[in-house]
């Protein structure tokens, strides 16, 4: 028996779907100690000016965004389900965002597939932030690596 399930992290292939305009809802109503935490990080990020920071730059990797769902989840959360690029390669991620009673940003959970991709969007962000206080959340460049 074979498997011919398409991986859905291939995204739709409808190009009428590939949104570069979207800007999240609760980007711009985080918590003071709002968490983030996902498969790309090395550990939490915490608080507003740094899960901006990051986000700010991770979404400037996506080549697009091709939405599966955004919505509402639940009482306090709200979902994103999407499919990208991240140069050139397939990449897509489920974010869960639980807000608080007041309504803002308390803890995102961002789980990007397949692994090459994750580990690519992680170095990235890596090399992006060397030498920062937020390098420590990310897998270390190629360089970097061979020096260990």
């Amino acid at each position: 028996m074979t498997d011919k399930t398409t991986p859905t992290y291939l995204g739709s292939g409808d190009p009428a779907r590939q949104r570069t305009d979207y800007y999240p809802p609760w980007l711009d109503n985080l918590a003071d100690d709002v968490t983030m935490e996902g498969s790309v990080l090395n550990g939490i990020v915490r608080g507003a000016e740094d899960v901006r920071t990051v986000l700010a730059y991770a979404r400037t990797l996506y080549e697009y965004q091709d939405f599966i769902y955004i919505g509402e989840y639940g009482e306090n959360g709200f979902v994103e389900d999407y499919t990208s690029k991240v140069r050139g390669e397939p990449i897509a991620n489920i974010a869960v965002v639980y807000r608080n009673p007041e309504g803002q940003t308390q803890h995102l959970v961002v789980n990007h597939r397949p692994l090459p991709s994750v580990l690519l969007f992680s170095r990235l962000l890596g090399e992006h932030f060397s030498g920062t206080r937020y390098a420590q959340y990310f897998a270390a460049s190629s360089a970097d690596a061979e020096r260990d």
